[in-house]
Protein backbone atom coordinates (compact mmCIF):
# COMPACT_ATOMS: atom_id res chain seq x y z
CA UNK A 1 0.00 0.00 0.00
CA UNK A 2 1.67 3.04 -1.28
CA UNK A 3 0.59 5.31 1.80
CA UNK A 4 2.26 2.81 4.30
CA UNK A 5 5.32 2.23 1.96
CA UNK A 6 4.67 -1.56 1.73
CA UNK A 7 4.47 -3.74 -1.24
CA UNK A 8 1.66 -5.99 -0.12
CA UNK A 9 0.35 -9.00 -1.81
CA UNK A 10 -2.81 -7.53 -3.91
CA UNK A 11 -5.50 -10.55 -2.62
CA UNK A 12 -3.77 -10.17 1.04
CA UNK A 13 -4.32 -6.10 0.92
CA UNK A 14 -7.86 -6.68 -1.19
CA UNK A 15 -8.93 -9.29 1.88
CA UNK A 16 -7.41 -6.89 4.69
CA UNK A 17 -9.35 -4.18 3.37
CA UNK A 18 -12.68 -6.15 3.21
CA UNK A 19 -15.09 -5.50 6.28
CA UNK A 20 -17.74 -7.98 7.04
CA UNK A 21 -20.62 -5.96 6.04
CA UNK A 22 -19.01 -5.82 2.92
CA UNK A 23 -18.87 -9.15 2.61
CA UNK A 24 -21.89 -9.62 4.28
CA UNK A 25 -23.80 -7.93 1.54
CA UNK A 26 -21.33 -9.71 -1.28
CA UNK A 27 -22.46 -13.49 -1.14
CA UNK A 28 -20.23 -14.62 2.39
CA UNK A 29 -16.94 -13.62 0.93
CA UNK A 30 -14.03 -13.52 2.77
CA UNK A 31 -13.41 -10.83 5.07
CA UNK A 32 -10.50 -9.54 7.03
CA UNK A 33 -11.07 -10.49 10.97
CA UNK A 34 -8.88 -13.39 10.49
CA UNK A 35 -5.92 -11.12 9.18
CA UNK A 36 -7.25 -8.41 12.08
CA UNK A 37 -6.13 -11.54 14.68
CA UNK A 38 -3.03 -12.12 13.42
CA UNK A 39 -2.03 -8.31 13.02
CA UNK A 40 -3.15 -7.65 16.60
CA UNK A 41 -0.80 -10.75 17.60
CA UNK A 42 2.01 -8.41 15.47
CA UNK A 43 1.43 -5.33 17.02
CA UNK A 44 1.67 -6.28 20.44
CA UNK A 45 5.35 -8.02 19.94
CA UNK A 46 6.39 -5.57 17.82
CA UNK A 47 5.36 -2.47 20.22
CA UNK A 48 6.66 -4.38 23.23
CA UNK A 49 9.75 -4.70 21.86
CA UNK A 50 9.86 -1.50 20.59
CA UNK A 51 9.08 0.17 23.95
CA UNK A 52 11.49 -2.11 25.99
CA UNK A 53 14.68 -1.61 24.68
CA UNK A 54 13.86 2.40 24.12
CA UNK A 55 13.08 2.87 27.50
CA UNK A 56 15.75 0.95 29.59
CA UNK A 57 14.58 2.33 32.66
CA UNK A 58 10.95 2.28 32.73
CA UNK A 59 9.29 -0.80 34.92
CA UNK A 60 7.15 -3.38 33.92
CA UNK A 61 4.16 -1.44 35.10
CA UNK A 62 4.97 1.87 33.23
CA UNK A 63 5.78 -0.36 29.43
CA UNK A 64 2.54 -2.02 30.00
CA UNK A 65 0.93 1.10 30.57
CA UNK A 66 2.23 2.74 27.28
CA UNK A 67 1.67 -0.52 25.27
CA UNK A 68 -2.04 -0.41 26.32
CA UNK A 69 -2.18 3.26 25.24
CA UNK A 70 -0.40 2.92 21.48
CA UNK A 71 -1.94 -0.48 19.93
CA UNK A 72 -5.57 0.86 21.78
CA UNK A 73 -8.54 1.16 20.12
CA UNK A 74 -8.05 5.02 19.65
CA UNK A 75 -4.30 5.34 19.30
CA UNK A 76 -4.73 3.23 16.06
CA UNK A 77 -7.89 4.93 14.66
CA UNK A 78 -5.65 8.10 15.08
CA UNK A 79 -2.66 6.10 13.01
CA UNK A 80 -5.43 4.98 9.92
CA UNK A 81 -6.53 8.68 10.08
CA UNK A 82 -3.35 10.06 9.56
CA UNK A 83 -3.35 8.26 6.18
CA UNK A 84 -6.61 8.59 4.96
CA UNK A 85 -6.81 4.67 5.35
CA UNK A 86 -10.99 5.25 5.61
CA UNK A 87 -11.33 5.89 2.02
CA UNK A 88 -9.82 3.02 0.94
CA UNK A 89 -12.07 0.23 3.39
CA UNK A 90 -14.69 -1.98 1.43
CA UNK A 91 -17.90 -1.03 3.56
CA UNK A 92 -21.64 -2.55 3.52
CA UNK A 93 -24.45 -0.14 2.35
CA UNK A 94 -25.43 -0.02 6.45
CA UNK A 95 -22.08 0.81 7.73
CA UNK A 96 -21.16 3.35 4.62
CA UNK A 97 -24.47 5.38 5.51
CA UNK A 98 -23.57 5.40 9.09
CA UNK A 99 -20.08 7.01 8.93
CA UNK A 100 -18.43 3.80 8.96
CA UNK A 101 -15.06 5.13 7.09
CA UNK A 102 -14.29 7.24 10.23
CA UNK A 103 -15.62 4.90 13.06
CA UNK A 104 -12.61 4.24 15.23
CA UNK A 105 -13.19 0.72 15.77
CA UNK A 106 -13.63 0.19 12.20
CA UNK A 107 -10.41 2.12 11.51
CA UNK A 108 -8.52 0.69 14.00
CA UNK A 109 -9.60 -3.35 13.10
CA UNK A 110 -8.45 -2.49 9.68
CA UNK A 111 -5.32 -1.32 10.56
CA UNK A 112 -4.20 -4.73 12.14
CA UNK A 113 -5.66 -6.41 9.44
CA UNK A 114 -2.83 -4.63 7.27
CA UNK A 115 -0.64 -5.82 9.80
CA UNK A 116 -1.42 -8.94 9.60
CA UNK A 117 -1.59 -9.25 5.42
CA UNK A 118 2.00 -7.47 5.71
CA UNK A 119 3.37 -10.28 8.14
CA UNK A 120 2.50 -12.72 5.30
CA UNK A 121 3.45 -10.98 2.45
CA UNK A 122 6.77 -9.83 3.52
CA UNK A 123 7.80 -11.25 6.59
CA UNK A 124 8.07 -10.48 9.85
CA UNK A 125 10.95 -7.31 9.71
CA UNK A 126 9.14 -5.63 7.18
CA UNK A 127 5.71 -6.42 9.53
CA UNK A 128 7.99 -4.74 12.44
CA UNK A 129 8.97 -2.25 10.12
CA UNK A 130 5.24 -0.98 9.18
CA UNK A 131 4.46 -1.46 13.03
CA UNK A 132 6.90 1.52 13.79
CA UNK A 133 5.77 3.41 11.12
CA UNK A 134 2.38 3.60 13.14
CA UNK A 135 3.26 3.74 16.68
CA UNK A 136 5.76 6.25 16.41
CA UNK A 137 4.35 9.80 15.66
CA UNK A 138 2.31 9.24 18.51
CA UNK A 139 5.53 8.71 20.81
CA UNK A 140 7.02 11.35 19.07
CA UNK A 141 4.13 13.81 20.03
CA UNK A 142 3.58 13.73 23.56
CA UNK A 143 0.81 16.16 23.24
CA UNK A 144 -1.31 13.22 20.80
CA UNK A 145 0.13 10.63 22.58
CA UNK A 146 -0.93 11.61 25.80
CA UNK A 147 -4.75 12.49 24.78
CA UNK A 148 -4.39 9.53 22.99
CA UNK A 149 -3.73 7.40 26.45
CA UNK A 150 -6.29 9.49 28.46
CA UNK A 151 -8.68 11.58 26.38
CA UNK A 152 -11.08 12.44 28.83
CA UNK A 153 -8.55 13.71 30.91
CA UNK A 154 -6.84 15.57 28.22
CA UNK A 155 -9.95 16.76 26.95
CA UNK A 156 -11.27 18.36 30.80
CA UNK A 157 -7.83 19.48 31.03
CA UNK A 158 -7.97 21.44 27.23
CA UNK A 159 -11.70 22.84 27.99
CA UNK A 160 -10.42 24.13 31.70
CA UNK A 161 -7.19 26.07 30.09
CA UNK A 162 -10.10 27.69 27.32
CA UNK A 163 -12.55 28.40 29.92
CA UNK A 164 -15.24 25.94 28.58
CA UNK A 165 -17.43 24.14 30.84
CA UNK A 166 -16.79 20.70 31.80
CA UNK A 167 -17.42 17.89 29.35
CA UNK A 168 -20.85 16.12 29.63
CA UNK A 169 -21.42 12.51 28.09
CA UNK A 170 -24.26 10.76 26.79
CA UNK A 171 -24.50 7.59 25.92
CA UNK A 172 -26.58 5.52 23.72
CA UNK A 173 -26.44 1.26 22.46
CA UNK A 174 -27.70 -0.21 20.18
CA UNK A 175 -27.27 -4.31 19.15
CA UNK A 176 -28.30 -7.43 19.93
CA UNK A 177 -26.69 -8.31 23.60
CA UNK A 178 -23.72 -10.69 21.95
CA UNK A 179 -22.54 -7.51 19.36
CA UNK A 180 -23.43 -4.23 21.60
CA UNK A 181 -22.53 -1.01 20.25
CA UNK A 182 -22.03 2.23 22.44
CA UNK A 183 -22.29 5.76 21.07
CA UNK A 184 -21.15 8.22 23.42
CA UNK A 185 -22.01 11.97 22.68
CA UNK A 186 -19.67 14.38 24.59
CA UNK A 187 -20.28 18.33 24.68
CA UNK A 188 -17.98 20.93 25.73
CA UNK A 189 -19.31 24.52 24.93
CA UNK A 190 -19.99 25.01 21.71
CA UNK A 191 -18.65 21.48 20.31
CA UNK A 192 -20.29 18.39 20.39
CA UNK A 193 -18.22 15.62 19.00
CA UNK A 194 -19.30 11.57 19.01
CA UNK A 195 -17.52 8.24 19.36
CA UNK A 196 -18.46 4.44 19.11
CA UNK A 197 -16.78 1.26 20.87
CA UNK A 198 -17.72 -1.89 21.82
CA UNK A 199 -18.15 -0.65 25.72
CA UNK A 200 -19.35 2.43 27.18
CA UNK A 201 -15.73 3.35 28.30
CA UNK A 202 -14.04 3.46 24.55
CA UNK A 203 -16.84 4.85 23.44
CA UNK A 204 -16.28 7.89 25.87
CA UNK A 205 -12.88 7.81 24.59
CA UNK A 206 -13.62 8.09 21.66
CA UNK A 207 -15.48 11.01 21.49
CA UNK A 208 -13.55 12.58 23.84
CA UNK A 209 -10.34 12.59 21.76
CA UNK A 210 -12.25 13.66 19.17
CA UNK A 211 -13.35 16.39 20.64
CA UNK A 212 -10.32 16.77 21.95
CA UNK A 213 -8.52 17.22 18.25
CA UNK A 214 -11.16 20.39 17.37
CA UNK A 215 -10.69 21.87 20.70
CA UNK A 216 -6.49 22.01 20.01
CA UNK A 217 -7.35 22.36 16.16
CA UNK A 218 -5.19 19.08 15.66
CA UNK A 219 -5.70 16.72 12.82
Amino acid sequence: MQKLGVDIDAELLSLALTHRSYAYENGGIPHNERLEFLGDSVLGQATTVLLYTRNPTLDEGELAKRRASVVSTVALAESARRIGLGEFIKLGRGEENTGGRDKDSILADTTEAIIGATYLSRGQDVATTLVHSIVEPLLADPERYGAAMDPKTSLQEIAAALGEPAPSYEITASGPDHDRRFTATVTVGHVTTTGEGTSKKTSEMAAALAAWRVLSKRD
